[in-house]
């Protein structure tokens, strides 16, 4: 069992059932770090539908398919943000950008305002422009690959499942590739260590994040580029043009997600596939069915953990909730109910239903899925037609990462040569 320090069980609040309360620690819990989907199948076979844990400050946890979904698209009641948009706009007007509180674009907002910044980037996270990148993609993947093919062995998040989608972002936003290092450790920082609850210690760290970039964002402003980020400098919201705090709000959203996300479900993925030779073999053979089997390893290996906060005192789905309290939408459990999909733990190349919410649902779903899709098919096509069957190296065992983006700290792969 891997090692780990619980975080404090906090008193149960009386709203709360003693029949809802399921003791799991998102971050920390032993078996989520030893073997990650293992334990969320446990979860999703023996915890409620939705249920209370006292860790890491107390939250509710949406387990069920059903559950999901639907707090997924109840914005009313299920807030992307601790605090409503318009209180944070009165508590920014009069200060200087510098001193402004950060509001991650659009991902923290709910509607109507969501939509108006989102608009922005709808058209550049879209599936035709998202397929424009795909040549490029390809040869950064083969790249890679065949920089460590001679070698036999390779410890996988580093030499690849980081650099193919971190490399592609930079590229994408216009982000210096030279300071790839710089970034990934302040996402890791920022990603997989709890934060504080305390508002102010989050907005220290967002505020790093806009800082490393700062000197980027005001070099697009006088010099636009073909980029995302020389783009933002050019919308308008709501008839008045963007400023430097609106771009910083949408650099530390995207920045957190596009350095961070992907990469894991490389990882889950390319672990699986490790596993099981003779899926690597039924694709070397077939290569056209790696789009189906890209989703069915989403389904299988849901990795994303969103927080949302209920905005009312409210009930839902007969679970009495107060406002302020953190909900968390726990995918990777949705997508392995026994509920919805029959023998959940089952990787069924050939399952009938594969329509999972890997990338969330409603009007905050992922918007970057087009583009994580086409890396993750483009990834597995060449690993299992560039590599000899690849597998674990069973002398150094995977860990894994808890927290609101799942996955395994290292893959170390051997193959012959």
């Amino acid at each position: 069992m891997v090692k780990a320090t619980l975080s404090p069980a906090v008193p149960k609040p009386d709203h709360v059932p003693d029949a809802l309360v399921y003791d799991f620690d998102y971050y920390f819990d032993p078996a989520l770090l030893e073997n990650a989907h293992d334990r969320i199948l446990q979860i999703a076979a023996e915890a409620p539908p939705i249920f209370w844990s006292p860790r890491q400050g107390g939250s509710w946890f949406m387990r069920s398919h059903d559950a999901t979904y639907k707090a997924s698209r109840d914005t009313d009641t299920f807030s992307n943000g601790p605090f409503p948009f318009e209180m944070i706009a009165h508590m920014n007007a009069g200060k200087p950008d510098n001193q402004k509180a950060l509001i991650p674009l659009p991902i923290t907002i709910d509607p109507p305002h969501h939509a108006t910044y989102r608009g922005p980037l709808q058209k550049p996270f879209g599936p035709k422009a998202m397929l424009a990148l795909k040549d490029n993609i390809r040869a950064l993947a083969i790249e890679l690959i065949e920089g460590v093919k001679a070698d036999g062995k390779c410890e996988f998040m580093t030499a690849i499942a980081e650099p193919l989608p971190v490399t592609v972002f930079l590229q994408l936003f216009g982000l210096p590739l030279e300071r790839q290092r710089v970034y990934r450790d302040l996402v890791a920082e920022h990603m997989h260590s709890p934060l504080a609850h305390d508002p102010q210690e989050i907005q220290r760290r967002l505020r790093r994040v806009a800082e490393v970039m700062r000197e980027t964002i005001l070099e697009r402003q006088a010099e636009p580029r073909d980029d995302i980020l020389s783009m933002l400098w050019q919308s308008e919201f709501d008839g008045r043009p963007a400023n430097l705090h609106d771009i910083e709000n949408y650099a530390v959203m995207l920045f957190l997600a596009g350095l961070d996300t992907v990469m894991n479900g490389m990882g889950l993925g390319v672990r699986h596939l490790a596993m099981h030779p003779e899926l690597q073999e039924q694709l070397r053979a077939d290569v056209s069915l790696i789009p189906e089997a890209a989703e069915e390893l989403l389904r299988r290996y849901t990795f994303t953990v969103p927080p949302r906060f209920v905005a009312r005192d409210s009930e839902f789905e007969g679970v009495t909730m107060k406002k302020g309290e953190r909900a968390m939408i726990f995918l990777p459990a949705a997508d392995l109910d026994p509920s919805e999909f029959k023998s959940p733990e089952d990787y069924n190349l050939a399952r009938e239903n594969k329509v999972h919410i890997a990338f969330g649902t409603g009007p905050h779903r992922c918007l970057g899925s087009h583009l994580a899709r086409i890396e993750l098919q483009v990834l597995y096509e060449e690993m299992v037609t560039r590599l000899p069957t690849f597998r674990l190296d069973p002398d150094k065992p995977l860990t894994f990462h808890g927290g609101n983006v799942i996955g395994p700290n290292q893959v170390h792969l051997v193959w012959d040569v």
